[in-house]
């Protein structure tokens, strides 16, 4: 502490629970802010996941159906959740089967990028599937 005072610097505890513990003199001000700048480049590099939604309806067309697929595969490429999501409306509720299919086509269509973390599952008048990127890509 002396020796610190004498530099007109702080003396800073790098490694608390070391034994015996580590000091540096520093300029606490200095220290913090590399300390700051170190988390921020760390966090800079994480990737979040996040969750994409496709909506369908029961009765959406082969083409239609082929261009939501591509954008699914590239969100699964990045990394990405997707989620499912067929509406029903009105008399829709009476094809349902039509819908579950619809995912299922889906999901096979995806899976060599993806997996299946919940089967298609009502809720409501939706009906929904969650897929996640494939562990291998």
């Amino acid at each position: 502490m002396e020796i610190a005072a004498s530099l007109e610097l702080d003396l800073v505890e790098v490694a608390p629970n070391a034994s015996p513990p580590v000091c540096k003199v520093i300029d606490f001000g200095k220290f913090m802010y590399e300390k700051k700048k170190k988390e921020k480049e760390a966090k800079k590099k994480q990737h979040t996941m996040q969750v994409k939604e496709l909506r369908f309806r029961p009765n959406t067309d082969d083409h239609d159906l082929e261009f939501k697929t591509r954008h699914a595969r590239g969100f699964l490429e990045d990394g990405d959740k997707v989620k499912a999501t067929v509406q029903f409306r009105g008399r829709d509720m009476l094809y349902t089967e039509k819908g579950e299919e619809l995912l299922i086509n889906l999901a096979e269509k995806l899976d060599d990028v993806s997996e299946i973390e919940s089967k298609p599952t009502m809720e409501g008048r939706r009906m929904i599937m969650i897929l996640t990127p494939s562990k291998s890509s």
